[in-house]
């Protein structure tokens, strides 16, 4: 299958306040947030028109610029706005939409508090993550290499470019083995996430999820977990050992990109794709869409 390149597409990017052909939508070589990770994103999902909690991506994407010590020159109602209407100039209802923030290329070094701070916000049609015949069946994760970052090591509050170094590293040596995508541990040895997707397991008919005290509480996450409690389901948040996943029937991840999507293994750990996982992949696909669900 032939890649479209993405800087090599039709449409319209929002740049610092104005629409800008997509090819045109160029940055310097000697960016700051090119050689020294000083930028941060977003990534949202529009369905039939409205986009998933955007407030919630709008108030993280400022937050993480601060917590990388910027201030985005865009007050969060000003970002929604221009969220909205690059989706409409591209003619999009459903799409995925990804703002992001960093420092110029007025100063190159480590410190560039001089740096103007820019923001794009740019959209594509992007269909579900994985296959959605895969994700009933589960997908398969082996154990990466690298480990979530202590919160005295990484700004780990923020969405930030940097952190997710680690998570292609990891991704990549997972697809060459054939699994979809690899399960993290924390700096500590606890289960943490996948490389982009927060993780739920299955004991009974309670959801266990990691404490994030180090890696990013997903609005995805949040969203699941408000969903599985109007369910009747107990959510437990807790630090999880390797080792306890032999005794968790399911287990799914969740996120923009992932959504909600089962899976059938982790290392040498199994699981079945059961009725909790996938009724709750089937609800928060009729949830994003404002669609009733079901009895």
């Amino acid at each position: 299958m032939s890649l479209i390149p993405y800087d090599d597409r039709d449409g319209w990017i929002w740049l610092d306040g104005h629409f800008v052909p997509w090819r045109e939508a160029k940055v310097h070589v000697l960016t700051h947030g090119l050689h020294y990770a000083s930028a941060v994103f977003e990534g949202e999902r529009m369905y039939g028109g409205e986009v998933f909690h955007l407030h919630a991506h709008s108030e993280r994407l400022v937050r993480s610029g601060q917590i990388l010590d910027f201030e985005i020159p865009y007050t969060v109602e000003e970002i929604e706005q221009a969220t909205v209407a690059t989706c409409a100039k591209n003619g999009l209802t459903d799409c995925y939409i990804r703002p992001i923030a960093w420092r110029g290329s007025e100063v190159m070094g480590v410190a560039a508090q001089a740096s103007r701070i820019h923001l794009a916000i740019a959209v594509w049609a992007w269909p579900s993550y994985f296959d959605p015949e895969q994700k009933r069946r589960g997908i398969e994760l082996t154990w990466a290499k690298y480990k979530r970052p202590s919160p005295e090591t990484a700004p780990t509050a923020s969405k930030a470019a940097g952190l997710y170094m680690i998570c292609t590293l990891s991704k990549h040596a997972a697809e060459r083995e054939g699994f979809a995508d690899a399960m993290m541990v924390d700096y500590r040895g606890y289960v943490a996430e996948a490389t982009g997707a927060n993780v739920f397991f299955v004991v009974d008919s309670t959801l266990v999820t990691p404490t994030p005290d180090c890696f990013l509480d997903g609005i995805t996450r949040r969203a699941v977990i408000d969903l599985a409690r109007s369910k009747g389901f107990e959510v437990v948040e807790r630090h999880i050992r390797p080792d306890e996943l032999a005794g968790f029937s399911e287990c799914f991840i969740t996120g923009t990109a992932a959504e909600v999507t089962p899976v059938s293994r982790v290392g040498d750990y199994r699981f079945t794709p059961g009725n909790i996982s996938l009724s709750l992949m089937e609800d928060f696909a009729r949830v994003v869409r404002r669609e009733p669900l079901a009895a």
